[in-house]
């Protein structure tokens, strides 16, 4: 069985989906008559990461759970190790950069720095419908809805284990799911699911983290023919940028990036390199990094840009444009090497030394 940190094709797609969210938020500052389907579907990859999110924490803990090996206390610790501290961090930058704007007396949305959603930021449940607006760093929601999953894995993990040996069941229920539930919530909501972010974000992973944990179970079974991995993945890349090109239902769409990650592992599997090479499985490490400081960066560039080429307006050139997006990659590498890998590394040392602390009390009682 493939190692849950070298599944290369999943890691090289967070990269992607990533950028497909920067694409989202950045294409309207561009100074352009026209929106691109691909560009209007950006929001979607959330829902990549949530699906994504589903399929490895089982790769990588639902045997443990099953066997009675699985610690919850330390999976929420490693969990908050990979996510916190850069959420930490991006939230203070954020803080910092609005009030050294309305310092020096520019207009500052009144809801980044949003005081009374201060609390619910810092304790990761703002998208649990405990903030009053959204502010600070706003793509964060959607870490404060992986940290609901996260809380909650013993539940999705409890279902993956009994279902193990009926992969397909979990699949179609997994899809039923998915098919009844997006309908259902935009009737009640008056909006769509997939449009949910601090009101209702931590509804909006469950589905997608199911989905995950099925298309799991569907790939450890290995039912899925190998050979036809690449002829699979394939056809679903294909038709998913045509259910994006053409407009299809948000729920299609991730129903066919489920199947296209669950080929991608299975490309794995087989021993193919695709998407394998260094350089996107690098691009997918610091993916998380090039997600959270996104909004951050807009911010901050486009401003700067703005003030210093003299431009009316917040839409940007081509090339300036172009220059801000491509920076991105550095600026997460840094904040990659800098924040969030050094800091994911001491909260894990901790908690060795903690543990060790604990054993040497046990031992001498």
């Amino acid at each position: 069985m493939t190692d849950g940190a070298h599944i290369k094709p999943l890691t090289a797609l967070r990269f992607f989906a990533a950028f497909w969210v920067v694409l989202f938020h950045y294409w309207p500052k561009l100074d352009v008559g026209f929106t691109p389907a691909i560009a209007a579907k950006g929001y979607l990859g959330v829902e990549v990461f949530f699906t994504l999110s589903g399929f490895i924490l089982c790769h990588v803990y639902l045997s443990g759970f099953g066997e009675g090996r699985f610690r919850y206390g330390d999976f929420l610790w490693n969990r908050l190790a990979r996510v916190y501290p850069l959420h930490l961090a991006t939230l203070v930058g954020v803080g910092a950069m609005a009030i050294a704007g309305t310092l020096a007396g520019l207009t500052v949305d009144p809801n980044i720095l949003a005081w009374k959603a201060l609390p619910a930021n810092l304790l990761l449940v703002h998208a649990w419908g405990f903030a009053p607006v959204s502010g600070w760093n706003h793509a964060s929601w959607s870490i404060s809805a992986e940290w609901f999953a996260y809380l909650t894995f013993p539940a999705f993990a409890f279902a993956a284990w009994k279902l193990r040996e009926r992969p397909v069941a979990a699949v179609l229920g997994a899809l039923a799911f998915i098919a009844a539930l997006y309908p259902a919530f935009e009737a009640l909501a008056g909006f769509s699911l997939t449009d949910a972010t601090i009101e209702w974000g931590a509804l909006r992973i469950v589905p997608c983290f199911a989905f995950g944990c099925a298309l799991h179970a569907m790939w450890r079974s290995g039912r899925f023919p190998s050979r036809l991995s690449g002829y699979g993945a394939a056809f679903l890349g294909m038709a998913t940028l045509a259910a994006v090109q053409f407009g299809a239902p948000d729920p299609v769409i991730v129903m066919l990036f489920g199947g296209l990650i669950f080929m991608l592992a299975s490309l794995a599997s087989a021993g193919f390199e695709f998407a394998g090479q260094k350089v996107f499985v690098y691009l997918g490490e610091i993916s998380y990094s090039t997600y959270m400081i996104c909004i951050p960066w807009k911010i901050l560039a486009i401003n700067a840009a703005a003030k210093l080429f003299n431009i009316q307006g917040d839409k940007l050139p081509l090339l300036i444009w172009v220059v801000i997006v491509v920076a991105l990659i550095p600026l997460s590498a840094i904040s990659f090497h800098v924040i969030e890998s050094p800091c994911r590394e001491r909260m894990k040392s901790w908690a060795k030394s903690w543990e060790r602390r604990r054993l040497a009390i046990t031992a001498a009682t």
